[in-house]
């Protein structure tokens, strides 16, 4: 075999000669080959090489074919550092350029694998260590963005404080990860723009907090860091916080400092920098430089609010002409909204309209209609505010302000103007002119027409005309079936007009066609308790309680209709909430105080019945439960001030005075309280309770004027009899009303009134006439508190005090005949331990 095998010796110049000669023995067909590929498929291929090499010798017997891991033995290593292919001691062979699929150089026992599936998956990638400095630094960069986008988030919810802590945490972690990067010595790699972040964001915390000269601090490390670009313009903000401090002085200064530096490019920042200047102006009054400033912005950019601005400097400055030229500019301002008729629906075109249904209420579309909306308040206020000054009266303003409105894209506003003009004839109390003026559109087109004809309608009704109400309100309907308001009106007419059912269905119409109507639910709840329908009631006005949700009138409802149905827990509840909304209503505190005197709270009942006296103290029903309650609990002295209070409310009651003088002679002070006795008796001369005390009192204190008193008393005793006999057997009842004199013991009497049930007057219980009269008996179901008569010794009632009110006016008992007492009480002799004299026995 070594024969056909050419050594290339050293002299020769071509190496290579000879090189693609081959052996024809090598041409075998290894894939036939059984023994090859048994070596393949066991271990037998993989087997370790040798440990002793054999020398090749020559002319030897056949050997097994030669592999190169044999050669790589033998063979010598080439100055090009590649193993050659089998040259004896001192001669070069040469490189071989293209060996056989599947061999290898490798030593033997290498596992034959031509795509190396055996190396398995690759390894992982190597994890970075935690604790490297670099990684440190990363985390706590990733940390202090987290803390403020944190605040950014809590200041969005109104969460200031929250806000604040996190933009001081953010700080903290911000310098020291600023430390760490300067012990790495990597001062060149500090983020400025974290920095940047950090400090604006902790300003901006500290002024939604109010903390202005925290805010400032921090402003001004910003600007003065010659590092940051663009930080000059952050001497707006600091402006900003100057003007809430009222330094207007400052806030111009740091204002034009922050305009110098934003370029002239900038146009709309620098028109909405000097609007702030205009705005300080105005503040300080010179309205000559707010002038001047808002009519380089209107040249340059012009908007609404700088023309409507503008407008108020003139308007103080009187210039009628230049308020005309304004108005003129402010309409022409353009207010950069697509046509509207992209939002018409096209009958041919599904695809549109289905595109149009998503764009019709978008966030651009209500943007859209958030300018407009704006720009038509700013050109009705500006109407309102020049109409009476541009020309001799407010009305010919108003015209000169339509006409120009007509001329501009703001065609649709000449009428919402005109109605406008109405209503300012109706502050001014010209009511035929506001009426007129709202006739006037009768003929217009059915919009304008329906909205004047609510409004006359609503005048009609609080002039009490329901006639003209109801027919303008039908006018409403007709133009405009789908008008809330109109539908409300004609709900009210019929209301008026007792057809509550009719009037609840027009409610409900309107909440279809509206389902915010407030109005509507408001009435519909009042009409359903009415018709005492009360559970629908008070649903109506939990759902209003939802949409109101500090409405008084609505919650005075809630607690009402509670207090109806006879729930005290949630009516208590309800009117809690309404005394936490209006703290000053006495009639709501003295609702509450009745809710716990009928639960037999005598504290809590004390307790909002004083507070309701406080805000209301010419209340004569809480006067008189104070009274009472001060006399129950044994304090006649403090009964004395509600008394004489009621007394001067109430002067030709004598019940009051009588009562002062018996809380005088309760708490022993008997000369104060003849006096008083005195006093009454000059006033009301044949009261014959006073008359009795007198005499009662003088026999005590052993007076002389005893015996006078006692004549007086029995004459008068048989005036009132007779009048008493004439009143009962007259056709007509009560013909002497007018005439007789009440009783210390009548409830709630007057003189207007004293012949409805007897001398007594007292409602719900019968007055004894005669000498031995005891009125003051308490009134049937009222609850109030009894007062006690003057003539007997107190004792404590064991009746619960109730101060619900009852009409004074309201059935009267039966009348008792003269000197009756009352069923099932025994006479009894109040003078019976008295000598009387002769003058005083009956003839």
């Amino acid at each position: 075999m070594m024969r056909n095998v050419h050594l290339v010796p050293e002299d020769e110049d071509d190496i290579y000669t000879g090189y693609n000669d081959y052996n024809p023995q090598f041409d075998e067909d290894i894939d036939n080959d059984e023994g090859f590929q048994q070596a393949v498929k066991t271990s037998h291929g993989r087997r370790p090489p040798p440990t002793a090499s054999v020398k090749p010798v020559l002319g030897a017997g056949p050997r097994p074919l030669g592999t190169a891991a044999q050669r790589m033995k033998t063979g010598m290593v080439s100055s090009m550092g590649r193993p050659t292919t089998g040259a004896q001691e001192g001669v070069a062979r040469p490189m071989t350029a293209v060996r056989a699929a599947g061999y290898s150089s490798a030593p033997r026992g290498m596992q034959f694998d031509p795509l190396n599936q055996a190396k398995g998956p690759a390894p992982p990638l190597e994890a970075k260590a935690e604790d490297s400095p670099e990684e440190k630094v990363k985390q706590l960069e990733k940390k202090v963005m987290e803390l403020v986008e944190e605040s950014c988030m809590a200041n969005s919810r109104a969460e200031f404080s929250l806000a604040l802590e996190k933009a001081k945490e953010a700080g903290r972690q911000e310098r020291q990860l600023v430390r760490q990067r300067e012990q790495l010595a990597s001062g060149e790699q500090i983020n400025l723009d974290l920095t940047y972040s950090v400090l604006f964001n902790l300003a901006n915390q500290y002024a939604a907090n109010e903390m202005f000269n925290e805010a400032l601090n921090t402003y001004t490390v910003i600007v003065k860091n010659k590092m940051f670009s663009n930080a000059g313009r952050l001497r707006v903000n600091m402006g900003n916080i100057y003007f809430k401090q009222r330094n207007y002085a400052k806030s111009i200064k740091f204002y034009r400092m922050a305009l110098d530096q934003v370029p002239t490019a900038h146009k709309e920042m620098r028109a909405r920098i000097m609007q702030n200047i205009a705005l300080v102006f105005i503040r300080m009054g010179q309205y000559s430089d707010a002038v001047t400033t808002l009519e380089h912005v209107m040249n340059e950019k012009p908007d609404f609010k700088s023309g409507f601005n503008l407008i108020l400097c003139y308007f103080a400055l009187g210039d009628r002409e230049k308020m005309k030229k304004t108005f003129q500019r402010l309409l022409n301002c353009a207010l950069n909204i697509d046509d509207e008729d992209k939002y018409l629906p096209h009958p041919d075109d599904k695809h549109y309209n289905m595109i149009l249904e998503v764009i019709r209420n978008d966030t651009l579309r209500r943007m859209e209609r958030e300018k407009k909306t704006y720009a038509e308040k700013c050109i009705m206020a500006a109407a309102k505010v020049i109409a009476p000054a541009i020309e001799g009266s407010f009305a010919a303003g108003y015209d000169w302000c339509v006409e120009q409105v007509k001329t501009s894209t703001f065609l649709d506003m000449a009428n919402d103007l005109e109605i406008n003009k109405a209503i300012m004839y109706l502050k001014q109390k010209d009511f035929n002119q506001a009426v007129e003026t709202l006739k006037s559109f009768e003929k217009k087109d059915s919009k304008v027409a329906s909205t004047a004809a609510t409004n006359l309608s609503f005048l009609y009704f609080l002039e009490n005309e329901v006639g003209q109400a109801d027919k303008y309100a039908e006018v409403a309907m007709t133009a405009d079936r789908y008008n809330p308001s109109a539908l409300v009106n004609k709900g009210n007419c019929v209301f008026m007009q007792g057809e509550y059912e009719r009037a609840r269905e027009f409610y409900q119409e309107a909440l279809r066609n509206d389902s915010t109507c407030t109005e509507a639910l408001y009435n519909l709840g009042l009409t359903y308790k009415k018709v005492q329908r009360l559970e629908d009631s008070l649903d109506c006005f939990l759902k209003l309680h939802a949409i109101l949700r500090n409405s008084a009138q609505v919650i005075y409802q809630i607690a009402d209709l509670y207090d109806q149905l006879e729930d005290t827990a949630q009516a208590t509840e309800w009117f809690m909430q309404l005394i936490g909304v209006v703290p000053t209503d006495a009639f709501v505190l003295a609702r509450l105080g009745e809710i716990y005197d009928n639960e037999g709270d005598k504290t809590q009942a004390f307790q909002y019945h004083y507070e309701s006296f406080r805000y209301f103290p010419s209340n004569i029903e809480i006067i008189e439960w104070l009274g009472a309650y001060y006399i129950d609990s044994k304090f006649c002295e403090k009964a004395i001030h509600y008394f004489e209070r009621a007394a001067v409310i109430q002067p030709s009651q004598v019940k009051w005075q009588l009562m002062v003088a018996s809380c005088h002679r309760r708490s022993g002070n008997y000369q104060q309280a003849l006096e008083t006795y005195k006093d009454i008796h000059s006033k009301f001369p044949e009261n014959p309770e006073c008359l009795r005390f007198l005499v009662r009192i003088c026999n005590d204190l052993g007076l002389k004027e005893a015996q006078d008193y006692a004549t007086k008393l029995k004459k008068a005793e048989k005036a009132r009899e007779l009048r008493e006999q004439r009143a009962s057997s007259g056709s007509r009842r009560g013909s002497g009303r007018g005439i007789r004199e009440h009783s210390a013991g009548s409830d709630r009497a007057s003189s207007a009134d004293s012949g409805r049930g007897g001398s007594g007057g007292s409602r719900g219980g019968s007055a004894r006439a005669g000498s031995a009269s005891r009125g003051g008996s308490a009134r049937s179901g009222s609850g109030r508190m009894r007062l006690p008569d003057s003539n007997e010794p107190y004792e404590a009632t064991k009746k619960e005090v109730d101060a619900s009110y009852v009409d004074p006016l309201g059935a009267a008992a039966e009348r008792p005949k003269t000197a009756a007492r009352q069923r099932g009480q025994q006479p009894e002799d109040e003078f019976g331990d008295e000598e009387l004299g002769d003058d005083l026995l009956p003839d």
